[in-house]
């Protein structure tokens, strides 16, 4: 009978990008900016990756899911990858994201607001008088 184990040592970009749920594009990417190590190619260049990569990917992926900034990622990585590392260092940087979250969602409620503002005050007819026109203006 027939194994159905894939060899893991020998994942082509394709497949490891479709096993971590990241695209092939973004596999190169983070390998260009150091988020992921250069891996093993083959003879005629193709790059080859393992579990270890694909494992790699799964937690760019979900760092970047939860809006994570490529520098927190890069941080968080080099944190993970060291099993002496501290806690606080790591939950410092989520604190930090969080802040920035709440600041960012401040910044878009009050945008949306205004724009719900300005589009209440627009009659919205045929008209050439347009509030939000004259406020874009400014």
């Amino acid at each position: 009978m027939l194994s159905a184990a894939i060899d893991t040592q020998s994942l082509n970009i394709g497949e490891a990008a479709a096993r971590s749920g990241v695209s092939a594009k973004m596999v190169r990417h983070y390998e260009s900016l150091g988020l992921l190590p250069k891996v093993r190619r083959t003879d005629s260049g193709y790059r080859q990756y393992g579990e270890a990569e694909v494992h790699t990917l799964r937690f760019i992926r979900r760092a970047r899911d939860l809006g994570f900034s490529m520098a927190e990622i890069s941080e968080l990585l080099k944190l993970w990858q060291n099993r002496r590392r501290s806690s606080a260092a790591v939950k410092r940087i989520a604190q930090e994201h969080v802040a920035d979250l709440e600041r960012r969602i401040a910044e878009m409620t009050a945008m949306k607001e205004t724009l719900e503002q300005l589009a209440s005050s627009c009659h919205g007819d045929h008209r050439p008088d347009c509030p939000i026109l004259d406020d874009l203006q400014h």
